[in-house]
């Protein structure tokens, strides 16, 4: 396996010193390089608290992405115990992937447009005449909502707007709300058979959460075409 050193060098990068470097760069073509530890599913690459020799250079790397429009890259590094204080790469992947750099109050994160397809908080379809009080509630996961392939098709079709309300995270919140958004799958749970195939822009349609959870406050769940006509004739003054 090559060495991290031989990695980094081979793609143009280069930092202050291999031993305690995490993060390099690329000056030529404007891109830098943050290792990624695997115990970060979050994307963290750095914290304002962290300490060590590297801090330096990897918040003037941070620098030159927000600043100076330099791309950022990243590779996966395995986590090892610390010894005398320090983390230790068990080992890494020389593969690096393209990343968009959000910062939030102290704190870095490389996050990829892929990360779309990992959020789980929006493909929960409730039963709710199953519950019942004092009892663990039971949820339903619609298989077809968290099926990656069919999110991105609708997300490429309709984009990151819900649907409904048309509000956009990403204008809202800024970087650390790009690529956010719910999915939500027309079809009822009951009415899909073994054999159906899903259709990416006709069953699927981008919600924001707070319409995704008003759609199924009731059961069968309200259509999305129905919520978008409450929605318009509420601004248009009618009740």
């Amino acid at each position: 396996m090559t060495s991290r050193k031989k990695f980094i060098e081979s793609v143009g990068a280069t930092c202050k010193n291999w031993n305690w470097s995490w993060s390099f760069v690329n000056h030529d073509e404007h891109f830098v390089i943050f290792g990624l530890w695997d115990v970060h599913k979050d994307g963290l690459i750095f914290d304002s608290e962290w300490k060590g020799t590297g801090r330096s250079q990897s918040l003037e790397h941070i620098r030159l992405v927000e600043e100076e429009g330099y791309n950022l890259k990243t590779f996966s590094m395995q986590y090892s115990e610390k010894i005398d204080g320090t983390a230790k790469i068990k080992s890494f992947d020389p593969v690096l992937e393209e990343k968009f750099l959000v910062g939030v109050s102290g704190c870095w994160y490389a996050l990829g447009d892929e990360d779309e397809a990992d959020i789980s908080l929006a493909e929960e379809v409730f039963e709710p005449e199953k519950y019942i009080e004092g009892a663990t509630r039971k949820i339903s996961v619609n298989s077809y909502e968290r099926n990656p392939k069919a999110r991105k098709q609708c997300l490429d079709y309709y984009g990151y707007k819900c649907f409904v309300c048309k509000f956009d995270f990403e204008d809202f919140y800024g970087k650390i709300g790009r690529n956010f958004i719910h999915v939500h799958h027309e079809v009822a749970l009951s009415e899909i058979k073994e054999e159906y195939e899903v259709d990416p822009v006709k069953d699927l349609k981008p919600l924001c959460p707070n319409c995704h959870a008003i759609i199924h406050r009731t059961m069968p769940a309200i259509k999305v075409s129905k919520l978008v006509e409450v929605l318009n004739n509420r601004r248009s003054g009618e009740v």
